[in-house]
């Protein structure tokens, strides 16, 4: 019979055998543990003496908090009759997920294409925009994030920058500068790139008439346009879609992290009626062996249908706003630490004073059970992303440990 490993051991083997920086972060971070169980919004360790409420839910790949009942419920019945599925044959699973998605975006975002990360299907969207206009040339923002793989890296500010060569014709303008997109929006773009809310920059809000401004100008020059909702979407920012703040939608909408429903990798392109012409020639221009799993689909689904449920946006924007109150009482009792808070629904960006309050409270609110990161770009602001699940006392929990972190960080700057 097989020993079972303490959680020292599993640490060891994940250091001499994944990665050993990656250990050394943890514990700098205060997170030196191996998950075991896990529940709703909670994580316990491998021995199930302590559990931390999970405010990083892995970038929104848990929306609905860790093994989501209905969503395993859903898979279960599914592994009784079907499997993943020949990515070259017709599909009914991913046929219903893309009606879905069509249904629930506005004006005539119609097609989908499915991959399994968010990277990927942001490829798989520059792609489409260069192959639909003919043009190599993409607009993306400073202090942006679409992913780790190649034309996602290209558009993704410093991630690349030891990989090099990338694929050329990428350009990165600030976010927010309408003046300086304008003039980089030549007659070689092929497409213009943006997270709706920056994730890795702390969630800066762009000016009102950021969006509006982009899609005008996009449509008077022919230009894709590419929201990337991996993290600001399905339902984070307590709407359905971030972009519906500004009264616009995307040539292209990528979605991913959420779309797992914390189960099963699936990421998604979705797309324009007027797009799919790029297929005529070939209807296979895109393949992806594993994208759009039937599994993955019946999942996507479950969660469509749970986050559209009648009140649960409403629960998002309520538990925001309880959070946001709970910040402002902060602010005043912690002035040296806490200097703002950038926030739509539960995606928020705890702005505080100096460079270095981001490692010290990450590490501060381990210890008082609360999971958390700071922004990679900005390090003084904190990016706190709970599972849109969460419940009031579950909020004041977090607030109490914010509470005594930001004391323990005062204390700490002197």
């Amino acid at each position: 019979m097989r020993e079972t490993p303490s959680q020292e051991q599993l640490l060891d083997y994940f250091a001499s055998h994944v990665s050993p920086q990656k250990v050394n972060m943890y514990r700098m971070w205060g997170v030196d543990f191996i998950p075991g169980r896990r529940e709703g919004v909670r994580v316990w360790d491998y021995d199930g003496n302590r559990s931390w409420i999970d405010c990083r839910s892995a970038g929104g790949v848990f929306n609905l908090g860790h093994r989501p009942p209905r969503i395993i419920a859903a898979l279960k019945e599914a592994l009784d009759s079907i499997d993943m599925s020949d990515h070259m044959l017709a599909s009914g699973y991913r046929g219903l997920l893309a009606k879905r998605l069509a249904d629930l975006t506005p004006g005539d975002l119609q097609y989908t294409t499915f991959g399994s990360s968010g990277g990927e299907a942001i490829d798989f969207a520059l792609k489409l925009a260069r192959g639909y206009t003919g043009r190599p040339g993409v607009v993306s923002a400073e202090k942006g994030y679409h992913g780790h793989t190649g034309l996602a890296l290209a558009a993704t500010d410093e991630f690349g920058s030891k990989f090099g060569p990338l694929a050329p014709g990428f350009r990165r303008v600030p976010f927010g500068d309408f003046q300086a997109l304008e003039g980089a929006v030549t007659d070689d773009v092929a497409a213009v790139i943006m997270e709706t809310i920056p994730a890795t920059a702390g969630f800066p809000m762009p000016p009102d008439d950021w969006y509006p401004s982009i899609r005008k100008l996009c449509d008077e020059r022919g230009v894709i346009m590419i929201l990337d909702e991996v993290q600001a979407g399905l339902g984070r920012t307590g709407r359905l879609w971030a972009y519906e703040e500004w009264g616009i939608y995307p040539d292209i909408m990528v979605c991913g992290k959420g779309m797992s429903a914390a189960i099963y990798p699936v990421s998604t392109a979705t797309y324009r009626k007027h797009l799919q012409s790029f297929f005529d020639d070939n209807a296979f221009a895109h393949l992806s062996s594993t994208g759009g799993s039937e599994l993955g689909c019946v999942t996507s689904l479950a969660m469509l249908d749970q986050i559209t449920e009648p009140g649960f946006l409403e629960h998002v924007r309520d538990m925001g706003q309880r959070f946001e109150d709970g910040f402002a009482s902060l602010q005043e009792k912690h002035p040296a630490v806490l200097k703002g808070l950038n926030r739509r629904g539960l995606m928020m960006g705890v702005v505080m004073s100096r460079d270095e309050c981001g490692m010290l409270m990450a590490r501060a609110l381990a210890k008082r059970g609360v999971i958390a990161v700071y922004a990679h770009y900005n390090p003084n602001i904190l990016q706190v992303m709970p599972p849109l699940i969460i419940k009031p006392e579950e909020v004041d929990e977090v607030l109490d440990a914010m509470d005594g972190a930001m004391a323990d960080v005062g204390n700490s700057l002197g």
